[in-house]
């Protein structure tokens, strides 16, 4: 007896719904990050200020990595599940965008 072939699956919409929210995320994650280098900008010029600013830019292109990975990946037939690296450093890049967010209005 042999078992029924599994059928190809139909992944609908959400791969595209998916893209679509990483997009949102990325450009919300974007505009934050110009709202605080503005607010450190307007205010007198610290060295700490731009330090802070400077690890805002580096966290927001490493959630942009992230996304931009996840983006293509999703691009697949069969598009596979996020690695736990790449959550991992997703979440490390928006705690810390937060914290400097805190830095800033402190």
């Amino acid at each position: 007896m042999t078992e029924p072939a599994t059928p190809a699956r139909d992944p609908g919409l959400q791969p595209e719904r998916t893209r679509l929210a990483w997009r949102r995320t990325t450009l919300t994650y974007t505009i934050a990050a110009v709202l605080a280098a503005k607010s450190v900008i307007r205010d007198e010029i610290t060295a700490a200020g731009v330090a802070g600013a400077a690890l805002a830019v580096l966290a927001w292109l490493g959630f942009l990595a992230v996304a931009h990975r996840r983006i293509q990946a999703l691009d697949a037939a069969r598009p596979g599940p996020l690695s736990h690296r790449g959550a991992l450093l997703a979440t490390v890049c928006t705690v810390a965008l937060a914290a400097f967010a805190v830095a800033v209005v402190l």
